[in-house]
């Protein structure tokens, strides 16, 4: 599944998607058709990825996740594009949270949109922990090794190298 990178890393947005409830696999790969209509060209995207939930409640499910690419339609913000991410999470039955990082059939991040910056209640701009995290990190580098996130001085490749590999991850057969 995985593509390489065509586009100006200055014009993409990259989003992380992770679901550990339900049937997660069919989720990402029809949110990833559904995401298509959210961009200019054909998205960028990432193997799935099996990984150990951080940061959630004892006893979460494995997720699966993916990171995707793309050149976002014209006149698109970085808020118009988070407000059509939550309107898909609801689609697959995201419900407001009453636990922190509880388990969910969707979950979608803006990890970064072009060069863009936010630091708003709704919205932080650049991701603020995108770079910390390997489940984010090691499927972007599939897609987009060579890019810098805004706020970051090393590339996505640099970034994953620095991270400990820890062995919460595993690709998933295509």
């Amino acid at each position: 599944m995985p593509s390489s990178i065509l586009h100006p890393p200055s014009s993409l947005a990259i989003l992380a998607l992770g679901s550990n409830l339900g049937e997660s696999q069919e989720i990402i790969l029809d949110v990833l058709v559904r995401l298509q209509k959210f961009s200019q060209t054909p998205l960028l995207k990432s193997s799935l990825w099996q990984t150990t939930p951080v940061d959630c409640p004892p006893g979460s499910p494995k997720f699966l996740n993916a990171v995707v690419g793309f050149i976002p339609q014209k006149g698109e913000t970085p808020e118009s594009l988070l407000a059509k991410m939550q309107d898909l999470e609801k689609v697959f039955g995201r419900t407001p949270k009453k636990i922190l990082n509880e388990a969910r059939p969707l979950d979608l991040d803006l990890i970064a949109f072009g060069k863009e910056t936010r630091n708003s209640p709704e919205l932080i701009l650049p991701h603020p922990r995108a770079h910390l995290r390997r489940f984010v990190l090691q499927p972007l580098n599939e897609i987009a090794p060579r890019i810098i996130l805004p706020g970051q001085a090393k590339t996505v490749a640099e970034l994953l190298a620095a991270l400990p590999n820890d062995g919460t991850m595993k690709r998933c057969a295509s």
